[in-house]
């Protein structure tokens, strides 16, 4: 396994979406585009992952777009060095930040 994937393979600290503006835009992206961006800090320099979202697998219930609150329990796919990895993260909607890891698909 990629190094670099092995070490993302272990929850973390993530942080969602840093260039979106506002929350409806990130909503939109979530259910429209289907398409997001999460960091992971803690690597050196940080790594930026574009996601596809598993509308499927993402949870929004527990989330208020409206008011900025509650967590977001997000799910989808990417290449990562030539390795095809599925990422699973939780975030709080207020700070954009959370926990997440990677699954290495076969």
């Amino acid at each position: 396994m990629d190094h670099l994937v092995e070490r993302l393979s272990v929850n973390q600290p993530v942080e969602f979406e840093s260039r979106t503006n506002t929350l409806e835009e990130l909503k939109e992206r979530l259910l429209d585009m289907k398409f997001v961006f999460i960091t992971f800090p803690e690597t050196k320099g940080g790594t930026e992952l574009g996601i596809n979202v598993d509308t499927d697998s993402t949870d929004l219930k527990k989330a208020d777009f409206t008011k900025g609150t509650g967590n977001i329990y997000v799910v989808g796919t990417c290449e990562l060095n030539y390795h095809k990895v599925r990422c699973i993260a939780e975030i709080d909607l207020s700070t954009k930040k959370g926990m997440g890891c990677l699954e290495l698909l076969k």
